[in-house]
């Protein structure tokens, strides 16, 4: 099944910029995965299972590299 997640990071630090861009980097390392990021959110195409699990990792790296951070997703099945 294919699904399309939109997802928008908001770091709780002054310089955020920087792990934005790092988890854009991370969901464009993976080929199985289609990205496209615009002013307001990212979006990442791929199968269900893939992108879940990618989204698992960048998600926990995220929190481990750059501390307090909110994520606000949408999901939908296509």
């Amino acid at each position: 099944m294919q699904a399309r997640l939109d997802v928008s990071l908001y770091p709780l630090a002054d310089d955020y910029i920087p792990a934005i861009k790092d988890v854009i980097e991370r969901f464009n390392a993976y080929p199985a995965l289609h990205v496209v990021t615009n002013e307001m959110s990212t979006q990442v195409t791929g199968e269900l299972d893939v992108l879940m699990d990618a989204l698992h990792r960048e998600v926990r790296t995220s929190f481990e590299q750059h501390g307090k951070c909110i994520f606000v997703m949408k999901l939908l099945a296509l």
